[in-house]
């Protein structure tokens, strides 16, 4: 299982219709920017990191692949994932111009390839390599209805649509202003009804003070969590919301560490985990937010902004993962799609980790790495 050689790729992606936007972006295409891994022995390993799709940017991260990380990894045994993952994180060179960003982007895509390869090697889906199908189910809440760019009566209609379809989650976004965004929470609770999850996703948009006021308002439409209400980094302010509210606290999209996480555990700044393999230097470290999580008996919803069916493998073999998010702009790019049956992911069957592309995906949306 040596390492032959490691190639950047990217895809850029459509997302439904032409655009979408939240409270911060604005984007039509989603970028998969990813890692080919060979070894010696045959076997092929894809991973890959999320983006928007600008091409300059993507380019830093397949050049920090290929000139960074790749001479690192080339005669190495692919199964040393641990060693491999402390071999690349623990680099002097790529520790001291970054240990977030960019270079934990790059690595992500590494990591999750090297999985790939392991489950791939063990003729195996990745659940099993990760030690077993752990639930018999894995619900799923759909965010794809839910973006602030949606007029309000389609919003609504959506997410109608969405539950008539088997969803028994929704999640809508805010941050444009309170009144708008309440009126907008309201009208899809009542069409949805009380037995339907609904959670609201910031993205960071607003302070403190705005938060506040919001979910005293919104505390009647029984949230089942806001998400980044605050800043990314803003653990004190996202502390003192989760004193203020009875709404419950989601983040991690925007956390690239253990030791990030570590810091809102420890100011109980955090009641709903969410963890993405995209950004956080791949599954590897993942894997410790989630165990870190299950200590302090809080539930993970592990973040599927890219619909990567590596979240769905960790949500069937994880004890913390309770639910799990529907973006399903990507998923039709790989050889084994995350489906969604009945409001619950269809547990996978291949080898691997569900992150290899198919041949028309590769052929309508690659594009140059450099």
């Amino acid at each position: 299982m040596k390492i032959k050689s490691v190639k950047p790729f990217i895809l850029h992606v459509p997302v439904t219709g032409s655009q979408i936007a939240d409270s911060t972006h604005s984007i039509s295409h989603w970028g998969v920017v990813g890692a080919q891994i060979d070894t010696e022995d045959g076997l092929t390993g894809y991973g890959f990191t999320g983006t928007h799709a600008h091409l300059a940017s993507d380019h830093l991260i397949t050049r920090c692949i290929e000139s960074c990380h790749a001479p690192l990894l080339v005669g190495e045994d692919s199964r040393d994932i641990t060693r491999l993952w402390q071999k690349l994180a623990r680099n002097p060179a790529l520790q001291w111009v970054g240990r977030a960003g960019i270079t934990s982007l790059a690595h992500a895509a590494i990591d999750v390839a090297l999985w790939d390869l392991k489950a791939k090697a063990a003729g195996q889906p990745l659940w099993k390599v990760l030690g077993g199908q752990i639930r018999d189910k894995v619900r799923a809440y759909n965010t794809d209805i839910g973006w602030l760019s949606i007029p309000d009566d389609q919003l609504v209609a959506g997410a109608v649509r969405a539950v008539e379809q088997g969803f028994t989650g929704i999640k809508i976004k805010v941050g444009s202003s309170v009144e708008r965004d309440l009126r907008r929470l309201a009208a899809v609770r009542q069409a949805i009804g009380p037995n339907v999850t609904l959670a609201i996703d910031g993205n960071g948009k607003w302070d403190l003070a705005t938060c506040q006021r919001f979910c005293r308002a919104a505390e009647a439409q029984d949230v089942f969590w806001f998400e980044e209400p605050l800043w990314h980094d803003d653990v004190k302010g996202h502390a003192q919301l989760a004193r203020a509210t009875s709404i419950p606290v989601a983040l991690g999209e925007q956390l690239y560490t253990t030791d990030a996480f570590a810091e809102f555990f420890a100011q109980q700044a955090i009641a709903w985990v969410q963890p993405d393999v995209t950004r956080m230097a791949g599954l590897t470290e993942v894997l410790r937010v989630c165990d870190t999580a299950h200590s302090f008996r809080l539930p993970v919803a592990a973040h599927a902004g890219d619909m990567s069916q590596v979240h769905v493998h960790l949500s069937y073999a994880h004890p913390a993962c309770e639910v799990l998010e529907y973006i399903p702009w990507i998923k039709d790019c790989f050889t084994e799609p995350a489906e969604v049956v009945n409001g619950y992911f269809r547990l996978p069957t291949l080898p691997g980790a569900g992150t290899t592309p198919t041949p028309e995906a590769w052929a309508r949306y690659r594009q140059p790495t450099a």
